[in-house]
């Protein structure tokens, strides 16, 4: 139901606040007024909070503990830098040294090698070289040559067996065989003397001096003042000389060599280092201030010339 409108109505009594409770002016009294829109000018203010102490204490202590870890990350990454240069370093000189070693390593192997060619090739040159011991009219004479066929036929120096009354050919083996004069290319400086063949007879093989570059390397086999079995190495110091002897002999395309050439060399033996024989010494250089032979000049007839002398001298 409605009430009359002239019902009685009790008077309102206004709320009282409590004394420990502040009043909406009370609270509006510590507040800072802010004008209206409009009045005072500009945008609607907003109130700046004042710092809590606890906050600006955490946010300090926030921003240390970062600046702590900073460094020590920056340190750390220093440390780590550090350690990858000396690793580097070390890397890089343990590279160098391991490159010295196997370089060093090589060129050990590469000697050896070069060694083991040589001895080899010694090994097969040395039972076809012989000793000759001629006697002629004037007395004894010494020199060296090369068994070559299975005939038992010696190539030699003519100026070795020139004269020659008796030919006495020495063996590797230490046997003295008779040997007889065949023929000769006195042109060439070159003959062929022949022994009775023998079992285990070993021949020379003949290269190709047409082949030879300066700098190869060669041995020199022969019996050097009576010195039997005597190997000198060198090189090919030049080629295609002209060279005359004593005898008025001019020798074309002789090969020039450092590998000593002494009296008893000649009809010897030259050889490459794969024990073919590409040359036979015949002489060497005479120093006419002293009249002597000169040290490391000695000459050899190549051996294209002696396949010639060969195929006139036994009509092959």
């Amino acid at each position: 139901m409605f009430r009359d409108e002239n019902e009685y109505i009790p008077t309102y009594t206004p709320y009282v606040a409590r004394p420990e409770y502040p009043t909406a002016n009370a609270v509006l009294e510590h507040t800072t007024p802010v004008p209206p829109y409009g009045q005072g000018g500009g945008a609607p203010q907003m109130l700046e909070p004042q710092p809590l102490k606890k906050s600006s204490g955490m946010r300090t202590g926030a921003i240390f503990f970062m600046a702590v870890a900073l460094l020590i990350i920056f340190g750390f990454g220093l440390f780590a830098g550090w350690q990858f240069a000396s690793g580097s370093a070390s890397t890089t000189a343990n590279t160098t040294h391991t490159t010295t070693t196997s370089s060093t390593s090589s060129s050990t192997v590469n000697s050896t090698l070069a060694q083991t060619q040589q001895e080899v090739a010694i090994e097969k040159i040395k039972p076809s070289v012989v000793e000759l011991d001629i006697t002629t009219a004037q007395g004894e004479q010494l020199g060296s040559g090369v068994i070559i066929d299975k005939n038992g036929d010696i190539i030699t120096n003519n100026h070795v067996v020139d004269g020659a009354q008796t030919i006495k050919a020495v063996l590797d083996d230490g046997r003295t065989l008779t040997a007889q004069l065949v023929g000769t290319a006195a042109a060439d400086d070159l003959a062929v003397v022949r022994i009775q063949p023998f079992a285990k007879m070993e021949v020379a093989t003949i290269g190709d001096s047409g082949q030879l570059t300066v700098g190869e390397n060669v041995l020199a086999v022969g019996n050097p003042l009576g010195i039997t079995e005597t190997v000198t190495s060198g090189i090919i110091s030049a080629l295609n000389r002209s060279v005359t002897e004593s005898n008025n002999v001019t020798i074309n395309n002789a090969i020039q060599t450092d590998a000593a050439i002494n009296p008893g060399n000649s009809g010897g033996a030259l050889i490459n280092e794969q024990g073919e024989l590409v040359g036979i010494p015949t002489l060497a250089a005479i120093n006419t201030e002293s009249n002597t032979p000169a040290n490391g000049v000695g000459f050899a007839i190549p051996s294209s010339l002696v396949k010639t002398a060969l195929s006139q001298i036994l009509q092959k």
